[in-house]
């Protein structure tokens, strides 16, 4: 297995991702480490003149992008937006992804609904046979309904586990809680997607199934492009 994304990698995805970006639009910034990356490049540009308006997939995108200058704007004032660059915890050959390891599924993916176009910045050892190839699958849920949701996911075998901020309970920036399921190899994520979210309670999964437009991927030093098969 490919090692893990280092910073000098994320940075050369950054780079790339760059081309992408046009003047005058309106740019999805997702979270992570890619995804900070390409927010850091794409400040640098701003402060060179770039004329592009940001809008963030988290808080602490949106604190980062603020703190080096790039202006940003909320979704409700952004009804369409031209391009969205994040990151991605799986891919598969039909570009279909698992996200949310870092908290922002829900976000993230409303964001990418939005976009024309969505970009993912990923090492190679992210890119799967088969999505459910890690074994976990985020699920954001309303704190109400947790106990509700942990038993119907047990039920249908997901053995979910409450994702942990030290001693208490991660809270997503919507005010939610995240379970981390168990899942083996995912034939359909669409359909399982919508099967997930028809348990009341359940606000959203990590499954973003024809989303991705672009896959950007390093793989031992040489970046790449992968695009949604037709």
């Amino acid at each position: 297995m490919s090692p893990p994304l280092s910073d000098s990698a994320a940075a050369a995805l950054a780079e790339h991702a760059l081309a992408y970006v046009q003047p005058g639009q309106t740019v999805g910034l997702g979270t992570g480490r890619a995804a900070t990356a390409f927010v850091q490049a794409l400040a640098r540009e701003v402060r060179a003149g770039l004329d592009v308006i940001g809008v963030p997939t988290s808080e602490a995108t949106a604190t980062l992008a603020g703190r080096l200058g790039i202006p940003l704007a909320p979704l409700e004032d952004s009804p369409s937006i031209d391009v969205t660059v994040d990151g991605a915890d799986e891919v598969d050959g039909r570009l279909d992804l698992i996200k949310g390891y870092g908290g922002a599924l829900v976000r993230e993916k409303i964001v990418a609904a939005a976009s024309r176009r969505l970009v993912i910045l990923v090492g190679s050892d992210k890119l799967v046979p088969v999505l459910g190839s890690r074994g976990k699958l985020p699920i954001e849920v309303v704190p109400f309904a947790s106990g509700f949701c942990r038993r119907r996911l047990a039920e249908q075998g997901y053995a979910p586990a409450l994702r942990m901020d030290g001693a208490a309970a991660l809270v997503t920036d919507n005010g939610n809680v995240i379970f981390d399921c168990t899942v083996g190899p995912i034939a359909d994520a669409a359909r399982l997607d919508e099967s997930l979210r028809s348990i009341p309670g359940v606000v959203g999964t990590g499954l973003f199934a024809g989303m991705a437009h672009t896959v950007v991927v390093w793989d031992e030093g040489r970046v790449s492009a992968l695009r949604r098969p037709p």
